[in-house]
């Protein structure tokens, strides 16, 4: 009876349940474990192409983990107003690396105080409107935010080839088949490992992957780590490292596309795991959710840092796992949080061969690429315009890859924007969703070639709730003994983003 009253918070809620300290450090340790290859690229990627040297790239890093680890407490832990209290963790979203990487590669684009001040900017303007977020929502579904997550993926392929040649283009051994060879040794090891290794080996393999490629680098004569003492062991980030932050409204106006595609994702993590652990997570939660992951963003530039969002990657292994603790996680907020008081960490990982990080990019890009694709998959294709919509948009978000040249001559305030393969994609997947999708009038009944020549296909699900002897006479639809069968649409957030579904009245019918 006294155990029953002492710990009615873990009946009530799964996540509010505490394994103890040795079982809460071992399986947060899992968690950023699992995290860690993703949460290390994007300073990567993002100080490269700042032209920043290690060491201040290696203070990105140590940044980028230390707010990581707060972001993950906040969201974890909660306060007032701020955190969902489940088991997620925190850290640099993936979504804003192109973007970045276009603010501190063109011409007058600001360098990394515009970066910052663009971050800053737009997470405020994300903060501001989480309360009326559930109520624009319904212009992010699967077609948009599959569009932009398969092209962040994409766009990042080029940074993968250009690490896996040596990352610096001036250097004598760029492209060299000694470069180019180790990271194919990288990216056969992940395979390797991930195909051989036991569950927990497989899940890490990108990580020892990069930790197997540096030492046989090292051994090769490729790998200096001459410059890791360089520095302090322990530090407090320091913070405006970098300058104080700079606002270019082009800058602005990228990052807030980046926030937006932020804000959706985080908010399917937040659903997700709530529905994989068995708890309530209603519009409240979800708001505290989203405020936590805005506040974090808008802290993170202080110390050298950028956007912040939950990890994909740790929804996945919360259902692998089964374990619900939100206090696991916490931990795992609390060892990175301490990684990013060591910046020598970040030194070290400066350090790895760049071409050791291309061969794991590879992986870790395409996956990203494939977690679109994904998405991709649930949406309708039948009788609509949404198979131009993905082919559009994701055309229109390689253009700037394939021809980085492309708006050279636009003013500079477009070419800031539209030079992001991701704010291309972005911007013209949610314009031509809209234009197909919601403003429908005017739309043709005769659609593309494109949409006719797979129009004629019946999946499982349009023709389950169908029973012996159903047929159709003059569009509409009778039972066997001649009664007419009512034909209704699925209940979804808008008829656009599924296509009418049969739903019948009879018995035996199933749907």
């Amino acid at each position: 009876m006294t155990s029953t009253s002492a710990k009615p918070s873990s009946r009530a809620r799964p996540e509010d349940e505490n394994l103890g300290v040795t079982a809460n450090i071992a399986y947060g340790l899992q968690h950023v474990l699992t995290m860690y290859g993703g949460i290390i690229a994007v300073p990567l990627i993002v100080g490269q192409a700042a032209g920043l040297s290690p060491a201040d790239i290696g203070l990105l890093i140590a940044a980028s983990l230390f707010v990581g680890g707060l972001a993950t407490l906040l969201q974890t832990l909660g306060l007032p107003f701020f955190g969902c209290q489940l088991p997620l963790v925190q850290g640099v979203s993936f979504a804003g690396v192109s973007t970045m990487v276009a603010i501190v590669s063109s011409d007058g684009g600001g360098g990394m105080p515009a970066v910052l001040g663009a971050v800053i900017s737009a997470a405020l303007i994300g903060f501001l409107i989480t309360p009326i977020f559930s109520k624009i929502i319904k212009f992010f579904p699967p077609l948009v935010t599959g569009i932009v997550i398969t092209t962040i993926g994409l766009t990042l392929m080029p940074v993968a080839a250009r690490w896996a040649m040596g990352g610096n283009s001036r250097a004598e051994d760029f492209g060299s088949m000694a470069n180019i060879g180790l990271a194919a040794f990288t990216l056969a090891v992940v395979l390797l490992l991930s195909k051989l290794g036991s569950a927990a080996i497989s899940r890490l393999s990108i990580l020892l992957a990069m930790v197997i490629g540096t030492l046989v680098a090292f051994s090769l004569g490729m790998a200096d780590f001459s410059k890791v003492s360089d520095g302090p062991l322990m530090a407090f980030p320091t913070p405006l490292h970098f300058g104080m932050p700079t606002f270019e409204i082009a800058a602005i106006i990228s990052m807030l596309i980046v926030i937006m595609v932020t804000l959706v994702e985080t908010s399917a993590d937040i659903l997700a795991v709530g529905d994989i652990i068995g708890t309530k997570v209603d519009s409240r939660r979800l708001g505290n959710g989203l405020r936590a992951d805005m506040l974090s963003s808008m802290i993170a530039p202080i110390f050298g840092s950028f956007t912040q969002s939950a990890f994909a990657q740790n929804v996945g292994l919360v259902a692998v796992t089964g374990v619900k603790s939100r206090y696991v996680v916490a931990t795992g907020g609390l060892i990175l949080v301490t990684l990013g008081l060591l910046p020598v960490m970040g030194r070290v990982i400066a350090a790895v061969p760049t071409s050791v990080l291309g061969g794991a990019g590879i992986v870790l890009f395409g996956t990203v690429a494939a977690s679109g694709i994904r998405s991709l998959a649930k949406v309708d294709y039948r009788n609509n315009m949404n198979l131009i919509i993905v082919a559009t948009s994701i055309g229109f978000g390689m253009l700037p890859i394939a021809a980085p040249s492309f708006y050279d001559h636009f003013p500079s305030w477009f070419a800031t924007i539209f030079h992001s393969g991701i704010s291309s994609a972005a911007i013209m997947a949610i314009l031509l969703n809209l234009i197909f999708n919601h403003f429908t009038l005017g739309n043709s009944d005769q659609q593309s070639v494109f949409v006719a020549g797979t129009e004629r296909t019946l999946r499982h699900q349009d023709i389950a709730a169908l029973s012996d002897g159903d047929h159709f006479v003059d569009g509409k639809l009778f039972d066997v003994e001649g009664n007419e069968v009512p034909v209704v649409a699925e209940d979804a957030p808008t008829a656009a983003e599924h296509a009418p579904t049969l739903r019948t009245t009879a018995p035996s019918s199933t749907s």
